[in-house]
Parts: C-alpha cells; sequence; structure tokens
C-alpha cells in the first residue's frame, strides 16, 4: 500500500470482521479504569463516578467471555475504585478546607494564594 493511503473498504471490513467483541471490551474496561482513577486523583468525582459507573456495567457482561481469574481482576479493580471515590468524596475539597475546621492543617497542602508573611513591626498596614 503506498504511503499516504488508508484501508480499502475491504480491508476495514475484513479487519471489523477478525475483532472480537471480548477483547475490544477489556481494552475499554482497563482504558476506564484508568481514567476513572486518573479522575479520582485530580478529585474530579463526577468523572470518577461515571467511569465507575460504566465499569460495573460492562464487567458482568464480561462474565464467560473472558478467562475467570481476569474477571476477578476486573471485579477488584471496581471495587478499589468505589472505595478510592469514598475516600475522595469524604474528603473536604482543598479551598473549603481551614485548618479551624479540621483541628489540623494538610500534611501536603499549599496555600492557595501566596500570602505574605505579616511583618509586626510594619505600622502602615
Amino acid at each position: 500500500m503506498a504511503e499516504g493511503q488508508g484501508f480499502t473498504p475491504e480491508q476495514l471490513a475484513e479487519q471489523i470482521r477478525l475483532l472480537k467483541v471480548s477483547d475490544l471490551l477489556v481494552a475499554e474496561t482497563s482504558t476506564l479504569a484508568q481514567i476513572a482513577y486518573a479522575k479520582l486523583g485530580e478529585r474530579d468525582l463526577e468523572q470518577g463516578r461515571l467511569a465507575i459507573d460504566a465499569l460495573r456495567a460492562l464487567v458482568p457482561v464480561l462474565a464467560g467471555s473472558i478467562p475467570e481469574q481476569a474477571h476477578r481482576d476486573f471485579q477488584q479493580v471496581v471495587a478499589n475504585l468505589q472505595l478510592a471515590y469514598a475516600s475522595a468524596a469524604s474528603q473536604p475539597k482543598e479551598e473549603e478546607t481551614e485548618p479551624e475546621q479540621t483541628g489540623e492543617a494538610p500534611a501536603a497542602k499549599e496555600p492557595a494564594v501566596a500570602e505574605e508573611p505579616a511583618d509586626p513591626d510594619d505600622g502602615s498596614g
């Protein structure tokens, strides 16, 4: 095939014919899990929950179409994501958190706005 040319319609049809739906679902399930972890890490709970809900729908469909161990692994991933979601959802958002509310300042949190230290000798305000 010459450089720059794509598949012919017949070649594309043949590739689709050879494709196994279970293989595509496994790939998409893995991708969704990675995205869910990333979204939860960014505290994008809405997108994280959407990915988890999609996984909860897809994983049971794969039963019997993939090896049993792989299916159990996906079930465990969903359970881990649900725990990660619960943990992320239970933590207050950084901009809403103040040390007075929690009793202590978060260890890795940096101030949202850089504040200059107050100079007690400066009477000008």
